[in-house]
């Protein structure tokens, strides 16, 4: 038997348990706001200077404003200098991305009112969008499709990327990522300098609209200091997954368990069923995969001290459950996951039945993998081509649709105090009596 903890619903403080395995600690930066705020006033004072500065420092090679630059001819070399599974993986998981964002493509509408008015919505894409691809460790060529691809379906005219580059060493499959999925420039720069560069711009790096991508503590905090001068996407915390499974196979179940446990120690992996053989023959399974894993010593780290097994009475409290925990990814791996799926609230992402696996969902099955984490899946979404267009609201009216409605908004205006605006409506309801 592992050291993962295991819950039971049953237990009279089950709620409270439950609820100290979810209040973990999320490092997304509050440590470092400071030292964060001060790079990004640094930058934002002098530019590619502090920019190339900070990447010596903590990148350890010679950052130029030059050098810093990835062109999209780099990028093109990259794409033939990868193998041809790679770039035949990078094309499909591209194609069937695309057809799945160009759903969401949201469009101009309006109606007329009993009253007269034409009220509508007209919908634009944002201008320029800044991707944060994380480098060092691990380089995830994925991040890059899942939101380049989504803000080229929307429009979006400037699509441009960052990157830390350790010493200098860039990975072709990013840039191969970078070129397939229609990112037009790149630079080798990270961290939160790189975040400054792309909130107010440098003579090299042009100021975006929105800034999106996932990135360390440093990366979330600055993310969050810029916020109001550009828009983010989210603060993206370590990954989570809860599988829901009543049968099938411990093996698979064990290793859906551990594929987001290998990503980070903080993750956070969660199993539940009714039936406690089954935790066994997990629990069995999982020990046995950490013995090859080449991340097992991260995985492990994880599971035991965010994971946890959970036998619960019936489906309804495993329902309830998934509710509570409002997880990043749930796999319902039931014979009939579509009778639970009405009772699911919470989820930045559900994988239905046996057969799918969180990982297919990550590369090639289309939705977007960029997914709310932390309990935030109560109150946010998925990453898609919503996030890069815009709304705007129209109104027209004629004559007669003011006369209609326009003396109950100017009542409203006196009874807030503000004349002025009740007297654009007076002037404009008078005018037609004459």
């Amino acid at each position: 038997m592992s050291k993962i903890l295991r819950l039971n619903s049953k237990s009279a403080d089950y709620k409270a348990q439950l609820d100290a395995l979810l209040s973990r600690e999320t490092d997304t930066g509050a440590d470092v706001q400071n030292l964060v705020a001060d790079i990004l006033a640094d930058v934002k004072s002098r530019g590619d200077a502090a920019l190339c500065e900070y990447t010596a420092k903590f990148d350890g090679w010679n950052c130029t404003a030059q050098n810093m630059v990835i062109s999209r001819e780099r990028m093109e070399d990259a794409w033939h200098k990868v193998s041809d599974m790679d770039r035949q993986s990078l094309q499909l998981a591209v194609d069937r991305i695309r057809a799945y964002h160009e759903k969401q493509v949201q469009e101009d509408w309006s109606f007329t009112d009993d009253a007269g008015l034409t009220l509508g919505q007209k919908v634009t894409a944002l201008d320029s969008v800044g991707l944060y691809v994380p480098g060092g460790k691990a380089a995830y060529p994925s991040s890059v499709l899942m939101n380049a691809v989504p803000a080229q379906v929307a429009g979006v005219e400037k699509i441009v990327m960052v990157v830390p580059t350790p010493a200098g060493e860039m990975n072709d499959l990013v840039l191969a990522a970078a070129f397939v999925s229609g990112v037009q420039l790149g630079f080798a720069v990270g961290g939160a300098q790189a975040v400054a560069a792309l909130a107010y711009g440098t003579a090299t790096i042009p100021a975006v609209d929105k800034i999106v991508g996932p990135g360390n503590k440093f990366v979330a905090a600055a993310k969050r200091q810029v916020f109001g001068t550009c828009g983010i996407d989210m603060i993206a915390g370590p990954s989570e997954i809860v599988v829901v499974a009543d049968g099938g196979h411990p093996e698979w179940l064990a290793a859906d368990f551990l594929s987001q446990a290998e990503h980070d120690e903080a993750a956070q992996s969660i199993f539940i069923t009714t039936d406690p053989a089954l935790i066994d023959a997990v629990d069995d399974a999982i020990e046995k995969h950490l013995q090859v894993l080449p991340r097992a010593a991260i995985a492990r780290a994880s599971v035991e001290n965010h994971g946890a097994l959970i036998l619960v009475e019936d489906w309804d409290v495993a329902a309830e459950t998934v509710n509570i925990i409002a997880p990043e990814h749930l796999e319902l791996a039931l014979d009939n996951p579509d009778a639970m799926l009405p009772k699911i609230k919470h989820a930045g992402a559900i994988f239905l039945g046996h057969f799918v696996p969180e990982a297919l969902g990550d590369y090639v099955a289309g939705p977007n993998h960029v997914l709310p984490t932390n309990r935030t899946a109560r109150f946010s979404s998925p990453l898609g081509v919503y996030d890069f267009q815009k709304r705007t609201s129209i109104i027209r009216s004629t004559p007669e649709g003011v006369q209609a409605i326009g003396a109950a908004a100017a009542h409203l205006a006196h009874r807030e105090g503000l004349q002025c605006h009740a007297l654009t409506l007076e002037l404009r309801l008078a005018d037609k009596k004459d």
